[in-house]
């Protein structure tokens, strides 16, 4: 199904899989209350696009988008990102947020998370040289002429599995001291 909204176009394909666990993330109750809903995952999982409209689900008490429907609306989508692209040797955790409001939104507004090979070099290297790495990445609210709403930084946690279950194993040892 084509984009109609410039800032979402992508060369990228959904694969049935992808197509598969969108459809999932749609009706999942805990996404679906946010208001949001997935409208492409890519096949290699390294671009994902949102949408989150006004209605009655997410309207505030002055008529616009509720900040909480924007802030919940983008959690899981880079870690799974991650989780997906990194392999079952890594752990990925969401570990922090933050959100900032630029200006009400009273229409749809779109997220757009991509990440490439480049980024996920260097966390590999960075987690082959240390362990584990932690990166914060953004996604902005805009609407399709490209208006920012609302900038949110996520920041994400990464290890090499074996490394994670060591330093797990470390501190639940600490604490039974």
């Amino acid at each position: 199904m084509p984009m109609k909204n410039a800032l979402l176009k992508t060369d990228k394909k959904a694969s049935f899989k992808t197509w598969w666990f969108k459809t999932f993330m749609n009706l999942y109750p805990m996404f679906f209350g946010t208001g949001g809903k997935v409208l492409f995952i890519a096949d290699d999982w390294q671009e994902v696009h949102i949408r989150l409209r006004l209605n009655w689900w997410t309207r505030n008490y002055v008529g616009t988008i509720f900040g909480g429907s924007m802030f919940s609306a983008s959690d899981p989508f880079y870690m799974l990102m991650l989780l997906h692209n990194l392999g079952k040797q890594y752990v990925v955790w969401d570990k922090s947020a933050s959100i900032r409001f630029r200006r009400p939104a009273k229409k749809r507004i779109y997220a757009k998370y991509l990440i490439d090979e480049s980024l996920l070099a260097t966390i590999r290297e960075e987690i082959q040289q240390a362990g584990e790495t932690t990166r914060v990445l953004s996604i902005a609210w805009v609407d399709p002429q490209g208006t920012v709403y609302a900038q949110v930084e996520r920041t994400v946690y990464m290890a090499d599995k074996a490394f994670y279950k060591q330093k797990r194993a470390k501190k639940l040892s600490s604490m039974e001291k």
